[in-house]
């Protein structure tokens, strides 16, 4: 059985996200903060188990933003801190 860790990001923002306790191979959290055109704010995360993993999230992310009328976006990621569960 795979030991129980948690993992924490922290953004630039300043945003601390603890996901947890958990045993899955997860190395880095993504965040999108979406404006949608009646100017309210959506917020979408998750994580990856790779750099390159979290890196091709932005790839879609123009078509993301027509199909659902983001008038604009940010894409940030970081890496995960660990912590014995």
């Amino acid at each position: 059985m795979s030991k129980k860790r948690y993992l924490t990001a922290t953004l630039p923002d300043g945003y601390v996200k603890t996901i947890g306790p958990t045993s899955a191979p997860f190395t880095h959290y993504w965040r999108i903060v979406a404006v949608l055109e009646n100017g309210k704010t959506e917020i979408f995360w998750g994580h990856t188990k790779s750099l390159a993993e979290a890196k091709k999230k932005r790839n879609a992310l123009a078509d993301a933003a027509t199909q659902r009328g983001w008038r604009r976006y940010d894409f940030e990621f970081v890496g995960l801190t660990v912590t014995d569960g």
